[in-house]
Formats: C-alpha cells, sequence, structure tokens
C-alpha cells in the first residue's frame, strides 16, 4: 500500500500545483484535513439516527485523507518541508484518527470494547513507527495496518453498513486485530534491526 500511496502522490502534483497557486501552505491544507476529519468523526456521531450520515461521513473521510497527502506533495514539490511540519502533520493525523475512531464509538454502531482495541492499536502504530524512527530504524511498509489502509477499512465497513449495519461491527474487529498486529510486527522488526547493530 505504502508504493500505491506514492503513486497516488506524484499524480497529485496538477492539485498541489492548483492550492499553491492560490496561496495555500502545507499547513493550511493540513488544517483543512484535520477539520474534515473532525466532521467526519461528528457525522458518525449522528449516524446511528441518520443512515446517511454512513455515506456522508467515509466521504469527508476520504476527502481529509486526501488533504493529508496533498499537504506532503506541496511541502516536497515546493521546497517547503520543514522540521516543525513534518511534527504537526503527525500530531494532526493522530487527532484525526481520534475525532473519527471516538466518532464513530459514541454512535452506539459498534460494540464498544472492538471500537477502543481500534483506537488504541492505531494509535500505537503509529507511536512504534515514530519511536523506532528515531533511533534510526524504518518502519514505512513494515505492517498491514498503515493509516491509508485504516482509512480504508472504515470507508468500506462505512459503506456496507448503509446495507447491513452489522458490516461496521466486523470493520472495526477486523481493525482491532490488524492494527495490534501491525504493532507486534513492527516491535519485532525493530528488535531484529537493532540486535543486528549490536
Amino acid at each position: 500500500m505504502t508504493r500505491f500511496k506514492k503513486k497516488v502522490q506524484s499524480l497529485l502534483t496538477a492539485e498541489a500545483k492548483l492550492l499553491h497557486d492560490l496561496g495555500l501552505k502545507p499547513n493550511h491544507i493540513s488544517g483543512a484535513g484535520i477539520l474534515l476529519a473532525f466532521l467526519a468523526g461528528c457525522t458518525y456521531w449522528v449516524g446511528r439516527d441518520n443512515s446517511i450520515s454512513l455515506i456522508l461521513a467515509p466521504m469527508l473521510l476520504l476527502i481529509s485523507g486526501l488533504f493529508d497527502a496533498l499537504d506532503g506533495v506541496i511541502a516536497r514539490t515546493y521546497g517547503e518541508t520543514t522540521a516543525f511540519g513534518g511534527f504537526l502533520d503527525s500530531l494532526l493525523d493522530r487527532y484525526a484518527d481520534s475525532f473519527v475512531f471516538v466518532g464513530i464509538i459514541v454512535s452506539g454502531i459498534v460494540n464498544i470494547h472492538w471500537g477502543l482495541a481500534a483506537l488504541v492499536g492505531s494509535l500505537i502504530v503509529s507511536y512504534v513507527r515514530a519511536r523506532a524512527e528515531a533511533t534510526g530504524v524504518k518502519l514505512e511498509a513494515i505492517g498491514l495496518a498503515e493509516r491509508a489502509e485504516r482509512i480504508i477499512i472504515i470507508t468500506l465497513a462505512s459503506f456496507f453498513s448503509f446495507f447491513w449495519i452489522e458490516a461496521f461491527n466486523w470493520g472495526l474487529i477486523i481493525l482491532a486485530v490488524l492494527t495490534n498486529l501491525t504493532v507486534l510486527h513492527r516491535t519485532f522488526y525493530f528488535y531484529r534491526e537493532v540486535k543486528q547493530r549490536c
């Protein structure tokens, strides 16, 4: 999925140019992305009373994910990458994930235990990568549940749940399992890499 993500990012050059020509900076795009994720979370929250929300929320989530890709493309294309920008992007991604998962959990659409397990797993996947890369061990593309995969699973579960509400619960169960397996995979990978350096 990481290779596919990079291919998509290379296809977003024209959109990045348009946004850059409008005077938008990567941090502006990141801000728009977090706002859309917040709106997606709120839309999921009211989804229990309005099935249309189960179509609107994943659309907002997908656009948020698109903005998350675009801010990086703009930064790299126009030489606007900064240490703080990378830090802020990663921080906002965690808030975006939290907004969406909390919205889903409090909506009552899914089992709260599986929802919490998926939320915790998602946050720890990102933490493990950040912690490992701080020591020089790259973890990109290690594991099955990076952010792009999580967005796709939530989106598919949302669309299927429009016809069969239990699909959402199964989507969260899959996420809970995959995210925590990814944490284990990354932990063992990091252990092997560090062991080889000794």
